[in-house]
């Protein structure tokens, strides 16, 4: 009797996931499309396929796609190579372009939170190595002006997926101009001293306060998780305030990585 009611019920949604696609004709998030099936999201199982994904090898401090070494385990790619990172380790889904650029926009600028949840699973994919002995995830925070226009935090979103303990360590201490809009060498002065220590430790309903001159993350092993990397500024910034807090290690994933960065 279960087998067939959960069969009728499955076939009742797709007949009404149909109705919608007609009567309603809701489009896809990332292209434009009338979607057939509006009940499995926003975005058409075609341009989730689309998303194009770091392969193996990749550098080991950013997680962009690097060419294979004849011998060994491969190395950091140019950029990588020609300046000290504060985060040991960085992996992202895949390039800041195309399909994927669509989803993470759609997701930040047009309130589809629920895409947080599909772009969850490919940073698990993604993520493995990174995620491999976190004690803890720290979503990179929004200034709480944009949190305010946008309605949530998609570092937060993200995070929350990851099935490892949220601590939402950090606070923006002022407002600073979207890194995508600047070229590489203004980016590290953009973040400079824009990160802090948040006063508390969880979010609501649990607002947990720490008390003065508490180390909570001392020792830890923590992963920063945001939804675009550019030249990884902001990632080092926050990676600072985490190490000065005690944190044995910082490491990093993102859903996406702009690979080529603009000068």
């Amino acid at each position: 009797m279960r087998g067939a009611a959960g069969r009728a019920a499955g076939l009742a949604r797709e007949a009404l996931s149909a109705l919608a696609s007609v009567v309603i004709a809701p489009e896809c998030a990332a292209c434009g499309r009338a979607l057939e099936r509006p009940d499995l999201g926003a975005v058409c199982p075609a341009c989730w396929q689309a998303v194009r994904r770091f392969t193996p090898p990749v550098c080991p401090a950013c997680g962009i796609s690097v060419s294979p070494h004849a011998t060994g385990p491969a190395g950091p790619c140019e950029a990588c190579q020609s300046g000290a990172r504060v985060v040991s380790a960085a992996r992202a889904v895949g390039p800041y372009e195309g399909r994927l650029r669509e989803i993470i926009h759609a997701c930040k600028y047009e309130r589809r939170p629920s895409l947080a949840g599909p772009l969850a699973t490919l940073l698990l994919e993604a993520g493995r190595e990174v995620l491999d002995g976190a004690d803890v995830v720290v979503p990179v925070p929004l200034h709480w002006t944009r949190r305010h226009q946008r309605g949530f935090n998609q570092a937060e979103a993200l995070a929350t997926r990851l099935g490892v303990p949220v601590a939402r360590a950090l606070r923006r201490t002022r407002r600073t101009r979207p890194q995508v809009e600047l070229p590489a060498g203004d980016r590290h002065r953009n973040v400079s001293g824009a990160f802090g220590l948040a006063r508390c430790a969880g979010g609501p309903p649990g607002r947990v306060r720490w008390r003065r001159g508490a180390r909570p993350l001392a020792g830890r092993i923590v992963v920063l998780v945001d939804d675009v990397a550019t030249t990884g500024a902001t990632l080092d910034a926050c990676a600072r305030v985490l190490l000065e807090a005690g944190a044995r290690e910082v490491r990093a994933l993102t859903a996406a990585r702009v690979a080529s960065p603009r000068r």
